[in-house]
């Protein structure tokens, strides 16, 4: 029995599934609802360990999902996390860009969130349309699945993941990605908040069109320092 036949066991009668989102070999996410209360979460199995997941057990915040369990065994994990009801940011900027003010609102509360990460050490590296999800007033970044703990005076990322794109160039074997890989991503992201378009092709005019360009620099010493001076710049 693997962690997540344990976490299904542990879950007994008191839940109910609501639907699976994606289901491909030993990787699964499905939502389930808690019968007394309504509550809805989202169970996660995939392959590899869930140390990002681990770094935010008993963390509240509004920008990011809240982690009630983790667990790995045998090269498998098992997430239990809170459902997160809205609109993806893919879906919002389909009929068009976005208003300055609501992009940079956006990207400000990405921050917040990319902030509790990089201080526990956690790199997203996988910042896209498809992993913000807009609830109310409130954008929240989910999906840890390409995540990884930075260690420090490695040479490089054991595994590349992340998207085209979007990813920094560090993530294709360069270096180690850290947290200046996150603000590549979100420096891509605002770009397509504002104009529909990757930075290569078009960037924002004004002063947005500058904190893009600095975000974006290929080298990472020439981008923010961290996210709460890109916060500050924005």
């Amino acid at each position: 029995m693997d962690v997540y036949d344990n976490l299904m066991q542990s879950l007994g009668e008191e839940y109910s599934l609501v639907r699976q989102l994606r289901s491909d070999g030993q990787n699964s996410v499905s939502v389930w609802r808690h019968n007394s209360s309504g509550r809805w979460y989202v169970l996660r199995r995939f392959e590899g360990g869930c140390e990002a997941y681990k770094k935010l057990l008993g963390v509240a915040s509004p920008h990011l999902p809240q982690i009630y369990e983790a667990a790995s065994s045998g090269g498998l994990s098992a997430v239990l996390e809170e459902y997160v009801c809205g609109d993806t940011l893919s879906f919002l900027i389909e009929e068009g860009a976005l208003p300055a003010d609501a992009a940079r609102a956006v990207a400000r509360q990405l921050c917040a969130a990319l902030w509790i990460l990089h201080s526990r050490g956690v790199v997203h590296r996988d910042i896209k349309p498809e992993n913000v999800i807009v609830r109310g007033s409130e954008a929240v970044l989910i999906d840890l699945g390409a995540a990884r703990i930075y260690k420090c005076g490695g040479s490089g990322d054991t595994q590349v993941l992340g998207t085209t794109g979007y990813a920094a160039p560090e993530q294709y074997g360069l270096a180690q990605s850290d947290a200046r890989a996150d603000i590549y991503s979100l420096g891509v992201l605002l770009n397509v908040m504002l104009t529909g378009r990757h930075p290569s092709c078009e960037t924002a005019g004004g002063h947005l069109g500058r904190v893009i360009q600095k975000c974006t620099m290929t080298s990472p010493t020439k981008r923010y320092a961290d996210v709460l001076h890109l916060m500050r710049a924005l």
